[in-house]
């Protein structure tokens, strides 16, 4: 387990070239699961829990750690299972999503593996609608499935999508009605959060499921003619998703002169270790951490008045 967590220590750095890191790890069963090691501040054996009264059953306790006291959700539970009972013996995988810091209890924790982006596929169809898989890859003939901590997250505890007063007006909103927004995002959740923020604001909103997908989009729009930066107001892009992450996509679409004036925004819950550089480095215009529907809807009113010479 300490080699675990040291290579957990070392790697949270990696980004880039279409690669990711997983940490694999057990629930309930034999099945395995990945978590990106990019969102992963520490692996240990699981604390001493203080519960908490009125929480979530998925909020097995609150653990004191270094200081700052942490809600430990159990993963199992969270995903429809049998909650773990031999908490002594389990694992806490500490990890920060969208600014906020939390551990989700697990049986086992038992290696990293480095990955292509490419190799990470969508959940097979005919899963359903209340499946919490983001995507699935193999590894030595085994299937690893990927949750979708973000949709965990909202169930859990839910984020306020309220836009607030005064962040988008009446001149603004008329404008929109003729503007569209693409989107692109894994995180069913996550991609009705943003869907919802742009139709208040007044947009129209494709919505895609990866990089890949928005990256074939794209090329088609250009192959018949048009111009993605006059037919969009912007991308708004995550970052972790199968088959190609935001980063790959965005720098596809500025090496390609057809499409490189589209104005892109990264759109991730990587907050606390987000790597700014690298936002500069492939190209794009802005970035905003998940979920914080001012923010959202503030770039976009920006970008219509840009956009319109107000």
């Amino acid at each position: 387990m300490a080699g675990v967590m040291d290579s957990v220590n070392q790697r949270t750095q990696l980004v880039g070239q279409n690669r990711l890191e997983l940490l694999l790890f057990r629930l309930d069963g034999n099945q395995l699961y990945g978590i990106n090691v990019f969102k992963v501040k520490e692996v240990l054996q699981c604390p001493k829990l203080t519960i908490m009264p009125k929480s979530s059953p998925v909020v097995r306790g609150v653990a004191n750690i270094r200081g700052g006291t942490i809600p430990i959700l159990d993963l199992a539970m969270a995903t429809g299972r049998v909650g773990l009972d031999d908490l002594k013996n389990s694992f806490v995988i500490i990890t920060e999503y969208n600014t906020k810091v939390q551990g989700f209890l697990v049986r086992s924790v038992e290696r990293i593996v480095n990955m292509n982006w490419e190799e990470i596929h969508p959940p097979p169809k005919g899963t359903g609608r209340d499946h919490y898989l983001t995507a699935v890859t193999r590894l030595d003939q085994q299937l690893v499935e990927i949750i979708d901590v973000e949709k965990i997250l909202a169930e859990v505890a839910p984020t306020s999508e309220v836009i607030s007063a005064g962040v988008i007006d009446v001149e603004t909103q008329a404008k929109a009605v003729s503007k569209r927004v693409l989107i692109c995002d894994d995180s069913s959740v996550a991609r009705k959060q943003v869907i919802r923020c742009l139709e208040t604001v007044g947009v129209e909103v494709v919505a895609l499921n990866d990089g890949r997908e928005a990256y074939e989009y794209l090329r088609k729009m250009v192959e018949e003619g048009k111009q993605p930066e006059h037919e969009f107001l912007m991308l708004i892009s995550d970052i972790e998703m199968p088959e190609m992450d935001g980063y790959t996509l965005t720098a596809e679409i500025r090496s390609d002169p057809r499409m490189q004036k589209l104005h892109i925004i990264l759109h991730t819950s990587l907050s606390g270790v987000f790597n700014q550089a690298m936002v500069k480095k492939v190209g794009a215009d802005d970035f905003l951490a998940k979920f914080r529907p001012d923010e959202l809807a503030s770039r976009v009113v920006e970008r219509i008045n840009a956009v319109d010479g107000s």
